[in-house]
């Protein structure tokens, strides 16, 4: 009797404690009150954690961070909290959607620290979203800081699942490229397999059993702070990591210089019982606005790309003149010419080249390396766009001889020093109303609001490496399922493709052989979503390619009015629904090894008459036109290494 009072007494006395080292402070729901957020304080640290519709999302996952004023994250006091509440409605014109109502319930939290320093967090909670970021006021004379350290975690419970993405390594890859956010993913993982080295890169999808699916990413991000990723899974929780201080050459600091007051940028976080809001989410652009009037009314569209199949012995005026040729036959509004152009054409050339392409009616990009000392590409043109007084002579060129946008490549880094990088080269060149691309180059974190003249970045294991690696080829269809609910539903994605060679190269005859369907491409065209679109299509697809899907390209949108999630499962299969004004485009894609027939609920098409396009047994495509039945439910079959496009 007396062990069992002492055990009793002891069970007490601990689980008092429990209690008074983990006091909730605060908490905030969405405005339907499914989702909800509490803020506690642990042993001294801050912590927060996230239900949906009462199941576990994330378990108490640390916040704070490390400056050299000060540090946040340890022997913190909470000192007060308020709410508020967020209403916006905006338009887009470059995203997934392009009128967008958002409504969130705000919780500010404030506390301070040992030294008796303040500072505040605040939460903007939405139906399905969380977006947070770190709030530093002034203390006392105190106007800048450096953080040096992110505590910010994401604790998940033990059962979750993960579809991640790992960060490359510094200073390897192409000419010491890395890292370029172009990895493969490992899908479906015990969230204790994540064990990369350098973490992994955002947007990371996650899948908590049956209680929902997660999205974990950052947005607005700017010259003012570094971009940021996940670290590897350590001791049940992934931190948000900075920059790792080898890239760039081991030049810039891996934290960020910060002038106070000022703000971190925000951490996200989708929420779904299924996908439907992890694809459809626009909170990457919700909590972040444009930094500076667009010069010009931009135009997007299509593009014809003679490097990405022909390589760099392309890079000369005739074959560019085909290209031209090309994308006025397509009815593109552009052509890419790549790197090497000053070389092989030369400037005075190239002034010709774009008035023979203004004369068709086609705008031309130009690529340009960014290289000045961060790495060893060596590509021309070179050290053009790394320095202001050199980036605004070649602009003023650009401008003067009608240029309509520039690609910018091998940025390699995630460093603050990058990030202004991007930011100048953006600002700069809005200045001479240029639209920028960026290659080899980081996640865009907002950047299509912030940035009137950004139309995409490559940032993935895109269409080149299709061309390059056999692996890549053997996982076209996997990545490609994947890509609409991770890479592609926070940003813009340049991939570059719609290939209708049967082989990857100029001969088109042997070789790097295409292992997917020429539905499965046409079905990328619209399930990769960029503004400008710069398509793998080649002069001999005229003829060679089935006239059904020449003729699909013609009339392929690259902006979106709409877009919703219809069917699919990362690493399966996909089905997302876009439209472009009244017109409905319904794409799917599959890595199964066998046929899949899918249902589809599609009540925007509900009894009326489409066109199918889709793949035979043999793995032949055709067109056909066909019925939705009246209750909207649509059975469709899709080939392995296959796709189908509905359009009406």
């Amino acid at each position: 009797m007396k062990i069992f009072s002492t055990t009793l007494i002891g069970l007490c006395f601990f689980l008092i404690g429990a209690t008074l080292n983990a006091q909730q402070v605060a908490k905030v729901s969405s405005p339907d009150g499914h989702l909800q957020l509490s803020v506690s304080v642990e042993n001294g640290m801050p912590t927060y954690a996230v239900t949906y519709k009462g199941a576990s999302i994330l378990e108490n996952s640390p916040l704070g961070l490390t400056t050299n004023e000060g540090d946040f994250s340890s022997k913190m006091k909470f000192v007060e909290s308020t709410k508020g509440e967020v209403k916006k409605q905006y338009v887009q014109d470059r995203i997934k959607h392009s009128f967008i109502t958002y409504n969130a319930n705000t919780l500010t939290c404030t506390f301070t620290n040992a030294d008796d320093r303040q500072i505040s967090v605040l939460f903007q909670v939405s139906n399905n979203d969380i977006a947070f970021r770190y709030e530093l006021p002034m203390w006392g004379e105190t106007r800048a800081c450096v953080v040096s350290k992110e505590a910010t975690g994401f604790r998940f419970p033990s059962f979750t699942k993960s579809y991640l993405s790992h960060m490359m390594k510094p200073m390897e890859a192409f000419a010491r490229t890395s890292p370029s956010y172009e990895a493969g993913y490992e899908a479906d993982y015990a969230i204790n397999r994540n064990n990369s080295s350098e973490g992994y890169v955002f947007p990371g999808l996650f899948q908590v059993g049956d209680n929902g699916w997660v999205l974990v990413s950052e947005t607005g991000v700017t010259s003012l702070y570094c971009a940021s990723h996940l670290s590897k899974y350590t001791d049940g929780v992934f931190t948000v990591d900075y920059p790792n201080p080898g890239q760039n050459n081991g030049f810039g600091s891996s934290g960020a210089q910060l002038g106070l007051p000022g703000v971190t940028p925000w951490r996200t976080i989708t929420v779904g019982e299924t996908l439907k809001p992890i694809v459809e989410t626009t909170i990457a652009w919700d909590v972040v606005d444009p930094l500076y009037e667009p010069s010009k009314n931009y135009q997007f569209g299509r593009s014809t790309w003679s490097w990405i199949i022909w390589q760099d012995a392309s890079m000369n005026y005739e074959d560019q003149v085909k290209y031209i040729d090309l994308a006025a036959a397509l009815n593109f509004e552009f052509i890419l010419i790549d790197a090497w152009w000053d070389a092989n054409i030369g400037y005075e050339r190239m002034e010709e080249l774009v008035r023979y392409a203004r004369s068709k009616g086609v705008g031309v990009f130009l690529w340009y390396n960014s290289n000045g000392s961060f790495n060893d590409a060596f590509q021309t043109p070179i050290n053009k766009m790394n320095t202001s007084i050199a980036r605004k002579k070649e602009m003023k060129w650009l401008l003067d001889v009608g240029v309509k946008g520039i690609k910018v490549d091998f940025l390699g880094g995630d460093k603050q020093e990058t990030m202004r990088l991007y930011e100048d080269v953006l600002s700069d060149a809005n200045d001479y109303g240029l639209m920028v691309n960026f290659h080899g180059a980081t996640l865009p974190r907002g950047w299509e609001r912030m940035y009137p003249n950004f139309v995409g970045s490559e940032a993935v294991l895109a269409s080149e490496m299709l061309v390059f690696s056999q692996h890549v080829r053997d996982n076209e269809a996997f990545y490609a399922t994947l890509h609409p609910f991770i890479r592609n539903t926070v940003a813009s994605m340049e991939f570059g493709g719609v290939v209708l060679n049967k082989y990857l190269n100029r001969g088109n005859r042997e070789g790097q052989k295409r292992l997917t369907t020429d539905a499965f491409q046409l079905a990328t065209g619209i399930l990769f979503q960029n503004p400008v679109q710069f398509f793998a299509l080649t002069p001999n697809n005229l003829t060679d390619a089935p006239s059904f899907a020449i003729d699909f390209m013609r009339n392929i949108p690259t902006t979106w009015n709409e877009t919703r999630y219809v069917a699919g499962l990362p690493g399966k299969y996909s089905v997302i629904a876009r439209r472009n004004g009244d017109v409905w485009y319904v794409a799917g894609v599959s890595a199964e090894k066998t046929a899949q027939k899918v249902t589809l609920d599609l009540p925007m098409l509900a009894g009326q008459t489409v066109t199918l396009y889709n793949d035979k047994k043999d793995g032949s495509s055709f067109m056909e036109s066909t019925r939705v039945p009246a209750n909207g439910r649509i059975v469709v079959t899709i080939q392995p290494g296959g796709g189908f496009v509905i359009v009406k």
